[in-house]
């Protein structure tokens, strides 16, 4: 690896870089201070990548790291690879666990928010997320984001699009209906959209929201039904788990 810089923390973030293949990993290095027996999964996880854990002292992790937050365990890693977006559909059709559910998150302006939203994502059981060029899951704020999404950002299958226009009009061409999460006057409610088929889903962030050109061209726009007057609306996190789960509740029932 050219100039590796990345240093992904703690335990969760480290098994999940190395168990993915989403990054070449330089280096694993933990604390020497720590009882080894409970680094006996990440060992192992290692040792599939032909490498073996290197002890160092807290000094010298926290070194490495620019912070000593990092729980004891670093990885060395390279940029994030990103597949295609037909490797992702084909690898959610030989996941056999219903039609592809593929969400775009767009504008997320914090590092923790996207990694958060990223978490629930995968444990709802999205097939893969894109995102723009520049994105939150490469330099610094990788480290962030992998321990925000508790190593599903490593897990989740990624693609790169310029822009949602851009995706949409991928996804589209394969079969997959093109929805938004928006609140206007012709929004569907969440509970009663029909979420069970093969679906693009954009969700944007909370300044910049969506852009009015794309929702124009958008077959399905859902809304988030409130059990009150609310003016205000939730924030990216909330809603991405909202959709996510709502999404998942639905292909479960079939």
């Amino acid at each position: 690896m050219s100039d590796p810089t990345i240093y992904l923390q703690g335990l969760i973030a480290a098994e999940a870089a190395l168990f993915a293949d989403a990054r070449e990993v330089a280096g694993v290095y933990v604390d020497a201070e720590m009882d080894f027996r409970k680094l006996e999964p990440l060992r192992r996880a290692a040792k599939r990548r032909n490498l073996e854990l290197i002890a160092q002292t807290r000094a010298e992790l926290d070194d490495r790291a620019g912070t000593d937050k990092h729980g004891g365990v670093l990885a060395q890693v390279g940029e994030r690879r990103f597949v295609t977006p037909q490797d992702l559909l084909a690898a959610a059709k030989a996941e056999a666990a219903g039609p592809p559910f593929v969400v775009m998150l767009d504008g997320v302006e914090d590092p923790f928010n996207f990694g958060q939203a990223l978490r629930s994502l995968y444990a709802a059981g999205c097939h893969g997320v894109v995102v723009r060029p520049r994105n939150w899951t490469q330099a610094d704020s990788a480290a962030v984001v992998a321990r925000a999404s508790a190593g599903a950002s490593e897990l989740m299958p990624m693609v790169l699009a310029e822009d949602p226009e851009a995706a949409a009009e991928i996804f589209n061409d394969a079969g997959l209906e093109i929805a938004a999460a928006a609140e206007t006057p012709d929004a569907v409610p969440l509970d009663a959209a029909d979420l069970t088929g093969p679906l693009f889903l954009l969700i944007g962030g909370e300044k910049r929201g969506i852009k009015r050109s794309f929702l124009d061209r958008c077959r399905l726009k859902i809304a988030i039904p409130y059990a009150r007057a609310f003016d205000l609306s939730l924030g990216t996190v909330a809603a991405t788990s909202v959709l996510a789960f709502e999404t998942a509740r639905q292909r479960r029932r079939g």
